[in-house]
């Protein structure tokens, strides 16, 4: 079994359009990744059993998608010395506040790194996961660095278009 670098879990198979962003990214810098269900409330025996299968999978960073009372990120958090991102889904009709609250508020000793709610915030758990992993991995650097050059080169192609117009 080829080793997965990236676990992504979300709470609902309705957040995977969102935490698809995440998928996205760390396939485009080359980094391994695999996105599954699981819910702290309704299968928290299924969290469990990931978590313990992490280590052997040689899983080094998750990335946690939930919406809501968002307690997935933090039920991660709790099994594992690896990093957790947390992404707040706005799922709810509190549009993503509740989940960020629930995601940020972490008490002290078990750290939730915690990005922007919605599919922004999943594309930035992709990146802070696979500049994570670069920190050993100087290819991955390398590649994390040239994503963030073609970040740049887009803006400056959008400032060339803007300045182009009468």
């Amino acid at each position: 079994m080829n080793p997965i670098q990236v676990q992504i879990l979300m709470g609902s198979d309705s957040d995977a359009p969102i935490m698809r962003g995440a998928v996205d990214v760390l396939r485009e810098l080359g980094v391994s990744c695999e996105m599954t269900v699981a819910s702290a409330h309704r299968s928290p025996a299924r969290v469990q059993r990931i978590m313990t299968d992490a280590p052997a999978r040689g899983v080094q960073v998750f990335i946690v998608g939930a919406g809501a009372a968002a307690h997935l990120a933090g039920m991660v958090a709790a099994h594992t010395p690896k990093p957790v991102i947390g992404v707040p889904i706005d799922s709810s009709p509190l549009l993503g506040l509740d989940a960020l609250l629930s995601t940020v508020q972490m008490p002290p000793g078990v750290p939730v790194a915690t990005v922007a709610v919605g599919k922004s915030g999943a594309v930035n758990a992709g990146v802070l996961a696979a500049q994570i992993l670069a920190i050993a991995d100087p290819d991955l650097a390398a590649r994390v660095i040239a994503y963030k050059a073609k970040l740049a080169d887009k803006v400056e192609q959008a400032a060339a278009r803007l300045a182009a117009e009468p």
